[in-house]
């Protein structure tokens, strides 16, 4: 393979409009051959089989397919694969250690800030990079950094404290969300 990691298929008798690459993804190598104008979501799910990155919409409205490229978020279903070759890219698979969860998949679960979950992986993504930028981040913030991710489940106050909750826990102090979002208000 050339050193840009793709090759044509001029070079590797490759099929013409197909592109032979290694993507970096969560710090492993998928070595991949997939039609040239197919999108990163395409690539990610069906060469890598990471199908933690959700199809959505299809056209960068919902959020769902969001993924890090050189540590920024990207809507995969509109990001042509060829122009991420040589990138580092990161999916939600990314986010655990081990059978360490990451703070924020740890405070959604704990917090209940996923209901269906078909959201969770974008926002996850979106709000892992704003916690990169911002370790003490406000609720509008959080708001204006998940402004393109849609969760038709919750009415994302939970999911606005689980990402501070995260940040906290990120930093090492000890604040969390009110108890009345884990158990409910007391019954007068």
């Amino acid at each position: 393979m050339s050193t840009n990691n793709n090759v044509h298929s001029s070079e590797a008798g490759i099929p013409e409009g197909m592109t032979a690459a290694v993507l970096v993804v969560n710090g492993d190598k998928y070595p991949v051959i997939f039609p040239s104008h197919h999108t990163l979501l395409e690539v990610l799910r069906e060469e890598c089989k990471l199908t933690g990155t959700k199809h959505g919409c299809e056209l960068g409205e919902c959020g769902a397919c969001a993924v890090l490229v050189d540590g920024k978020p990207v809507l995969s279903c509109l990001q042509i694969t060829t122009a991420v070759i040589g990138k580092s890219i990161q999916t939600v698979e990314g986010l655990q250690q081990g059978n360490d969860l990451h703070p924020l998949q740890e405070a959604f679960a704990d917090l209940g800030a996923a209901q269906c979950g078909y959201c969770s992986p974008g926002i996850l993504m979106v709000a892992e990079a704003l916690l990169k930028e911002e370790a003490k981040p406000g609720d509008e913030q959080i708001a204006e950094a998940l402004s393109g991710n849609i969760c038709r489940c919750t009415g994302y106050n939970r999911i606005i404290e689980a990402v501070k909750w995260a940040a906290a826990k990120k930093r090492g102090d000890g604040w969390r969300p009110d108890e009345a979002l884990f158990m409910g208000d007391e019954i007068p």
